[in-house]
């Protein structure tokens, strides 16, 4: 475990790489015996820094939720981070890549809660009655470490590399789709380049949103009402660059696209 001045350290570092555009080394080189504790008081650092420069709270993510994403980046389970009111993008005007710096894109149905989540104990019949609707979303991930080089504790620091996120216009009630079985497509210029299905976000979405209400209730953290929740990719993360163009589709929930210059 890190001492305050270590974990402030690391905090202040990952803010300057953002910023600056600059990765900086993995956390657990730089900060040998780093755990999760100490991963997710350096990302609430940071995410303290942000609102009181103006952004709000959003919602939440889970990432690395599936198998596939976890043997990806060479973790054993998945991270969790804070969507602020900054990281939501207009699906109608192009993302500035060179605000980032090692962009990438998953594919995730977004639940929006109509009700707080309980904290301690929440299940997934506490998160289907909580939830007002599921979007069709995609997720723009960044990683502040070096070659998206992380572990665990890396990507928690670094607010589950989250980046931004894009809704697409549909919104459909839990009741309106098996949301444990839905077949999702990604495509890159009109071609095919990921294919999956829900089931693979820990054999149901709303399985990965109740694990994060008990996972970042013991921090004093709470999933609020009108908060939206990320569960994880359905599909591998891809690499986006100036001039992609890459659209989503949802069987059942209608699709999402983004333009990248």
């Amino acid at each position: 475990m890190l001492d305050p001045a270590q974990r402030t350290a690391a905090a202040e570092a990952l803010w300057t790489a953002e910023r600056e555009r600059t990765p900086v080394e993995p956390l657990r080189e730089s900060h040998p015996g780093i755990d999760v504790v100490d991963a997710y008081e350096i990302q609430l650092a940071n995410i303290r820094r942000r609102t009181a420069q103006g952004a709000r709270v959003h919602g939440h993510k889970v990432g690395l939720s599936s198998a596939a994403m976890q043997q990806m980046m060479g973790v054993d389970e998945p991270d969790y981070g804070h969507l602020l009111s900054d990281m939501v993008l207009d699906a109608g005007e192009p993302v500035d890549t060179s605000r980032y710096l090692q962009p990438r894109v998953e594919v995730e149905v977004g639940f929006v809660l109509g009700a707080a989540l309980p904290g301690e104990g929440c299940t997934e019949d506490d998160v289907r009655a909580a939830t007002a609707y599921v979007v069709p979303a995609i997720e723009l991930i960044d990683s502040r470490i070096e070659d998206w080089r992380i572990g665990l504790a890396d990507t928690v620091a670094d607010n589950a590399s989250s980046a931004g996120v894009v809704l697409g216009e549909a919104r459909a009630p839990l009741s309106a789709l098996d949301v444990a079985d839905v077949d999702a497509v990604l495509h890159r210029g009109g071609e095919e380049v990921a294919r999956g299905n829900t089931s693979a976000v820990l054999g149901d979405p709303t399985t990965a949103v109740a694990w994060l209400a008990r996972k970042v209730a013991g921090f004093g953290v709470r999933l609020e009402a009108g908060h939206l929740v990320l569960p994880g990719s359905c599909t591998r993360a891809w690499d986006v660059r100036p001039g992609d163009d890459v659209r989503a589709e949802f069987d059942g929930l209608g699709s999402v696209s983004v333009r990248f210059r």
